[in-house]
């Protein structure tokens, strides 16, 4: 069992960007998105702080992010990358399962992927990803690399939005005709 503290977003970079996006988002009135808890188990807490230094898991999580956009079902996750290459070991298998059951639903489901070593922000399509992944399942790479990313889905800080995803799920559906 993997401990809390070992993996995921948990006080980054990019859940804060991302949770301010959301704010300003809900604030206008654009979307309401929040974020999935992940439930864990606490095994150890430091009784001078009453932080938890030690839990397990529950139960698998799905996606960090989950909400409604002008009515349309959104789901998403968040990763951060440090270099150009993306390991498919950072994407779970039940995560990619319910992302297409999630579409299957009409919903819009994708991947926000931040390049930490270039500070740019990716918005990742399930399309695109189910291309990658279906790849790896296929006995091919077991990653992507940046070069392979469609330059479209790059996003751009803009004032008060600094994970401006909302631009790229319209550029998304526009994609879907």
């Amino acid at each position: 069992m993997a401990t809390w503290n070992s993996r995921g977003l948990r006080g980054s970079l990019l859940e804060e960007m991302i949770n301010l996006t959301n704010e300003k988002y809900r604030d206008g009135g654009l979307a309401l998105i929040q974020k999935v808890p992940t439930p864990i188990t606490p095994i150890t807490i430091d009784k001078e702080t009453r932080h938890i230094t030690l839990a397990y898991f529950d139960q698998k999580s799905t996606v960090d992010y989950i909400g409604a956009v002008q009515g349309i079902p959104v789901c998403f996750d968040a990763k951060e990358c440090a270099a150009d290459t993306f390991s498919l070991q950072n994407i779970h298998e039940h995560q990619v399962q319910f992302m297409r059951d999630f579409e299957k639903q009409e919903g819009v489901a994708f991947f926000l992927i931040y390049y930490t070593s270039k500070e740019l922000m990716y918005y990742m399509r399930l399309r695109e990803m189910n291309i990658y992944w279906d790849r790896m399942e296929n006995g091919g790479r077991k990653s992507f690399r940046f070069e392979e990313l469609d330059k479209r889905f790059f996003m751009k800080p803009k004032v008060g939005q600094m994970v401006p995803y909302l631009d790229m799920i319209q550029t998304d559906l526009d994609d879907r005709g």
